[in-house]
């Protein structure tokens, strides 16, 4: 594995790639860590600790996560790669039920481009709405329930230079990302978002090591503990792995056809069905939709105690919490497959490129046949991902894990993790054997999934 990176470097255009990639990834942590004039950022991570430990996290919690930490200093990045995050989502969703861009998306690389400038249109406007709201929020903390000033002058002057500000940092890193797809290796969006997650890894080894540190000459976590932890977190990851990886092939014929002057012989091949279709979708939604609640029951007037009892028995630690959280990522994650994945469709374009799954008659009877396929396996992997989203939060309640260390044992944040550093060795993988290198793994073998 290791000569694999050392040839990884010999070859010209692939050192190139690399390295370009390395220096955006730079570029993007610097534009994380500038700051935004005007803002007290000791009295903005205090407000942003207050709110993560009262309400777990949810949406701001999500941002911060995705942004590398940007948002609790309130950097010029700290919208981050969310904005058209959310903006590729809506425009999905849309998709599936708008017929005019359905009609692009199927018009192919015209149409893809057409959808893609749509897509950055409605980042910048998300960008102004968030940002906005930011500067509003930060200039009246006490409406987030933190006493103090964040803001040293605040105005329309603040406001404007903050949306200005965060929406030029935006679209910069998602300029950036599109790059590092085109000219660097890997997936540019999904490599900010996992450097932006990894970022706090330092943070997490500190914490971990405090962990075992004794206190009034007694240590809560002792050695056992430490084996327990890495043998954890192996199988946790092991899982992970297995859960991206995993897919059902659906064996597929293509007969003999004419066209033109071009005869196209017939071939065996197969559909890949994956297990986990929605990826980490299914989370981000369950986490966004739930936090919404909480944070306006939490800001109820004091009298309203009801509010404050149902917003305390619904903290990120509680029994209930994670009852809603994986009944959400459950149907979200049906959700996703109902509105992405169109049996029907697929169905008439093997039909009309004379394929056929055998056994199974071409049209409507193949579309019922993919339709039950996709279910059966979207159970199973809702299920799996269900456990791995919750596994941090059983760590945090139950074991007294501090999160930054438990975040790390499953949730959003490993799932991107995983399948970005399997997206990105099989992109290097696939130049090292181009040019008779051996892959990551011995003898040329490659990495599941690749034939």
């Amino acid at each position: 594995m290791f000569s694999a990176f050392v040839n990884s470097f010999k070859i010209p255009e692939l050192r190139k790639r690399i390295l370009f990639t390395l220096g955006l990834i730079l570029i993007v942590r610097i534009v994380d860590v500038v700051p935004t004039p005007g803002v007290d950022p000791v009295e903005l991570e205090r407000l942003i600790e207050k709110i993560e430990s009262e309400v777990g996290g949810g949406l701001l919690g999500l941002i911060d996560l995705f942004s590398g930490g940007a948002l609790r200093r309130c950097a010029v990045g700290s919208l981050g790669i969310m904005t058209y995050i959310s903006a590729s989502i809506i425009l999905q969703l849309m998709t599936a039920v708008v017929p005019a861009l359905e009609r692009l998306a199927r018009e192919g690389e015209v149409g893809r481009q057409k959808l893609t400038q749509y897509g950055r249109y409605l980042t910048i406007g998300i960008c102004l709405v968030q940002g906005l709201a930011m500067a509003y929020a930060l200039e009246n903390p006490g409406s987030l329930g933190l006493p103090g000033r964040i803001v040293t002058h605040p105005g329309w002057g603040f406001r404007l230079m903050t949306v200005l500000t965060m929406t030029t940092g935006s679209m910069l890193i998602m300029w950036l990302g599109e790059q590092m797809t085109e000219y660097g290796i890997g997936n540019g969006i999904s490599l900010v978002i996992t450097v932006g997650i990894v970022s706090r890894l330092p943070d997490s080894i500190y914490s971990t090591y405090a962990m075992f540190q004794k206190v009034d000459g007694v240590a809560r976590f002792n050695l056992f503990h430490l084996v327990g932890l890495i043998v954890m977190f192996l199988l946790v990851t092991a899982g992970t792995i297995a859960l991206t990886q995993g897919q059902r092939r659906i064996p597929i014929h293509t007969t003999r056809r004419v066209v033109g002057r071009k005869v196209y012989e017939g071939m065996n091949t197969y559909m890949p069905l994956k297990v986990n279709y929605s990826g980490v979708m299914p989370i981000i939604f369950a986490s966004a939709i739930l936090s919404f609640p909480i944070m306006l029951l939490s800001r109820a007037p004091n009298s309203w105690t009801v509010c404050h009892q149902v917003a305390s028995a619904m903290s990120r630690e509680s029994g209930i919490y994670m009852l809603f959280y994986g009944g959400m990522i459950l149907f979200f994650s049906y959700f996703w497959v109902a509105t992405q994945f169109n049996p029907l469709q697929i169905a008439d374009d093997l039909k009309r490129t004379g394929g056929y799954v055998p056994g199974i008659r071409p049209g409507r009877p193949t579309a019922d046949f993919l339709d039950k396929a996709m279910t059966r396996i979207t159970f199973a992997g809702a299920l799996f991902l269900t456990i791995v989203a919750v596994i941090p939060s059983i760590m945090a309640s139950q074991f007294k894990v501090p999160w930054l260390v438990s975040s790390f044992f499953g949730g959003t944040g490993l799932l991107i993790i995983v399948g970005v550093a399997l997206e990105t060795m099989r992109q290097i993988e696939s130049h090292l054997l181009m040019r008779h290198y051996d892959g990551f793994l011995r003898k040329g073998r490659r990495i599941k999934g690749r034939r």
